[in-house]
């Protein structure tokens, strides 16, 4: 059974998922390492318009396989396992495409870590989401808690991390870590319906959107504005953009007035 499963369909949609499910889609070293090699394909796939990341049989993932890791005890195995997971959540993070996180059931420590390295989050009425990471005596190494810190602020954050809170779907959608919560069992479903709509448009538009609204979270605003009036000019010349407006004044020109 191969630990990390990746399709990608004829929309252009992806699809990686984790696929340990006798423990809960735990990462061992092969999950990890087939995860950030599945992350770095999908970079190099000028095909693909957004990427859908969810878990097997009812659970997102545990986070790191403790069964295999325990067996690695040494401060270079640490440097490690933060750089493998690090790395890959890190392009994650950098994808040009939309990222979705489908999570059914648990998403804990590393688990919820990629969670919050998805653009968009849909989880179902199981869905729980907490970085446990301080009840080992370690902490967040995959970006986690930057990501929180981010999304939550400091304060909640800090909390957060410090007391192994464990969010409810509801709860995580009333701090904004959720865009959606669904019936049990439809997470995956709601969000590959979410990816085609957004596959369905310009590739080019949205690959700018994204961009546009990346750089502009760790820009000044005077920059971030002119992230986004620089990014416009070609995507108005293109072909798609022309089409769609002579498409759009023909078909207003034979209606009456």
């Amino acid at each position: 059974m191969r630990p990390i499963l990746y399709e990608t369909s004829s929309e252009g949609v992806g699809l990686l998922t984790i696929n340990r499910p006798e423990l809960r889609n735990a990462l061992n070293w092969e999950a990890m390492e087939l995860f950030a090699k599945a992350v770095r394909e999908s970079a190099e796939d000028r095909q693909l318009r957004a990427l859908v990341i969810t878990g097997s049989n009812g659970t997102f993932s545990s986070g790191g396989d403790l069964y295999e890791l325990d067996q690695y005890p040494s401060r270079l195995d640490g440097a490690r396992l933060a750089t493998v997971m690090g790395e890959a959540l890190r392009n994650l993070d950098g994808l040009p495409v939309p990222t979705l996180a489908a999570v059914e059931g648990p998403a804990l420590g590393g688990g919820a870590e990629i969670v919050l390295a998805c653009d968009l989050r849909i989880l179902s009425e199981s869905a729980a989401l907490g970085m446990m990471h301080v009840k080992l005596g370690i902490m967040p190494a995959w970006g986690g808690g930057q990501r929180l810190q981010r999304l939550v602020g400091y304060s909640l954050a800090l909390e957060w991390l410090s007391t192994a809170r464990v969010l409810s779907a509801s709860e995580a959608h009333a701090h904004r870590l959720a865009n959606r919560v669904v019936p049990v069992g439809s997470a995956l479903e709601v969000a590959r319906s979410l990816a085609a709509q957004i596959a369905g448009f310009d590739p080019a538009a949205v690959r700018a959107i994204k961009r546009a609204l990346q750089e502009g979270l760790f820009q000044p605003l005077p920059q971030a504005l002119s992230t986004e009036r620089a990014l416009f000019p070609d995507l108005w010349a293109a072909p798609t953009h022309l089409e769609a407006s002579t498409r759009f004044v023909s078909r207003h020109n034979h209606q009456p007035r």
